[in-house]
This record gives structure tokens, sequence and C-alpha cells, in this order.
């Protein structure tokens, strides 16, 4: 039977996250132990590029991330673990999808759209001022990394659907040009997953800068959880937990049983310092024993560049045959008789 292939991409442009764990990390590390699917997961170092022109938070964001996956417990024996950097073959089927995109797919990208609309509305007459060609021509390297590895699955948040079906648009038109090579991807939506609000109480993002890093030593993680903004309700009064940044981000570590407790306690008008110490205690009994292993591990960086490399012979061993099709396909060869 053949595996179902899965593919998740992370920018290496920050530290990663309360939010990245509760919404993409956890789940997919679990899914790095399903032994009927092959997982793959890459530092989209190119991806990162795009916007950010800081070399060295590149370089560190790179050794962090793979830190806190590996960390959590990777499983690098089933699921495919690179550096994008790394599998040469994308880039050089990015121009060759570059070739059969249209102009037009790419001027309705939403990322694309948003910032001609903000030069727009600062009255810019130049509606591409300060748009570079990788934001333009992300959705195609996006492609890349998807069909490279014809990936059947992607799990992408809202944001990103259409990205996938620019990806399906490009490889069917590849595909009708060149014939069949590429599978058609689906993006996968989990319309439950969880959302983290961060410490203002909206979502939980570097660009709001409300976030909560993972593996914040114990001291920090108690007085960033101490500053997350509550309402003004005093000791006693009922609180409503559903409406509250502090239930959000305890529900997202917490049982079942154990979020009825603090359900019960919210309704008995709980004191906000007292779930801030409940929250705190709770979350760093969670993530103790990983951020060991992450420490561990940021002082050990030739293991976490093996670990990579080793992720990057198993891509390499399947996108250099598969371009070398690729390049027949177009009409890129050698010369013969």
């Amino acid at each position: 039977m053949t595996k179902e292939i899965i593919l998740t991409g992370i920018t290496t442009t920050g530290t990663p996250h309360l939010g990245n764990y509760v919404g993409a990390i956890r789940p997919a590390i679990a899914a790095s132990k399903n032994a009927n699917v092959t997982p793959f997961y890459f530092l989209a170092d190119y991806h990162a590029l795009i916007k950010c022109q800081e070399p060295e938070r590149v370089r560190r964001s790179s050794l962090e991330i793979a830190a806190t996956w590996l960390a959590l417990g990777l499983d690098t024996t089933n699921a495919v673990f690179y550096r994008q950097s790394d599998v040469p073959e994308i880039m050089e089927l990015m121009w060759m999808l570059a070739c059969v995109a249209s102009k037009g797919l790419m001027n309705r990208a939403h990322a694309y759209k948003a910032a001609t609309a903000e030069n727009e509305q600062g009255g810019e007459n130049d509606l591409d001022k300060g748009i570079n060609m990788g934001l333009f021509a992300y959705p195609i390297l996006m492609a890349a990394d998807i069909l490279m590895f014809n990936a059947h699955k992607v799990p992408v948040g809202k944001d990103q659907i259409q990205h996938i079906e620019m990806a399906r648009d490009i490889a069917g038109r590849f595909n009708h040009i060149y014939g069949e090579h590429f599978t058609l991807p689906e993006a996968v939506i989990d319309e439950h997953g969880a959302t983290l609000s961060g410490m203002d109480g909206r979502k939980m993002s570097k660009s709001y800068n409300n976030t909560i890093p993972l593996f914040e030593p114990e001291k920090k993680l108690k007085k960033l959880i101490n500053k997350i903004q509550t309402n003004s309700l005093e000791p006693g009064q009922a609180k409503d937990p559903d409406t509250c940044t502090l239930f959000s981000i305890y529900k997202a570590f917490a049982t079942t049983n154990e979020v009825l407790e603090i359900r019960q306690r919210y309704a008995e008008g709980i004191a906000w310092g007292e779930m801030k110490g409940v929250l705190f205690e709770h979350i760093n009994e969670h993530i103790t024993p990983a951020r060991e292993r992450y420490e561990a591990l940021l002082q050990a960086p030739e293991h976490i560049e093996a670990q990579l490399q080793e992720g990057a012979l198993k891509a390499r061993a399947v996108s250099v045959p598969f371009m070398k099709e690729l390049r027949k396909a177009v009409g890129i060869s050698r010369i013969s008789l």
C-alpha cells in the first residue's frame, strides 16, 4: 500500500511560541508517529527571505525551530525533516512552474493584493512600491515545495487555502502541457484546531508582538503570564471563562476533567492572580521535560545539523530522480543520437 504523503513548512523568522505549538507543532509531531503516512516537514528558509532581511535572525530561527521539533519528540525515522535550502531541486522546479504559471493568477494572490491595497490607501501612485518579486512569486515557491514530493495533503490555516488552490492550478497546467507528473494536492483544514489568544486577547502572533515563547525559562514564563490582560472583576465575582484569555490558553493544555474543574472555579469567582498562578504551574509542568531537551539541543547544534542533513538525504532521494524525469519532460537533457 502506498503511504499518503503530508507536507508542512515552517518559516524561519521567529521563535516558536505557545500558539505555534498548539495550532501546528503538536498535531504535526503526533502525525510523525503515524506509520500509515509519510510526513515531510521542512524549515522554509528561502520563504523567510521574502520579509526578513536579517541573516542572523534567519539562522537563529532555523536553530530554534529545529531544536523545538526535535525536543518535542519528532519521529525522524518516519518523518522526513529537512531544510528547504538543502534540496536545490525545489528552486529548479520553481522556475519550471513559473514558466507555466500565469501572471494573472499571481495578481490574485491575497498577500500581493493586500500589499497593493495598502499602497493605494497610503496614497501611493506606484501600487507596487516596496513589493519584491519574492512576495509576488511566493505561491510558486510554495507550489514547488508541495509538488516536488507530490504531497497528497497539506495542513494549512484558512488564510493559506488559496495557495493550495494555486498549486493545484499550476500542477494541472504543467500536467496538461508535459504529461501527468504531479499529484494535485488537497488542503487540510482542522476546523476544530486551537487558535490561541495572546497576552492582549488577540490571536497569538509575532505580528501583534503578543506571543509567549514556548520554551521561555520559568521566571520569564511566569512574568509573561502575569502580564496577560484581564478585566476588572474582583475576587469572588463570577467570571466568564469563554471570554477569558487565561482560560483559552489553559484549555489547550488541560484534560477534559481539568477544564471542568477550572470552569467551576470561574463560576465561584477565582481571583485573576490565582488563575495566573494555576496557568503558569500547568504550562510549566507540561513543557519542562521538553524545555530541558531543547536547552541541551541548543548546546549541541552539530546533532541538529546531522538530523537535518539526514533528512535532506531522504528528501533528495526523491527530488533528484524526479527532477531528472521533469527535465526530460520539458526537453532539458543531454544531446544524443
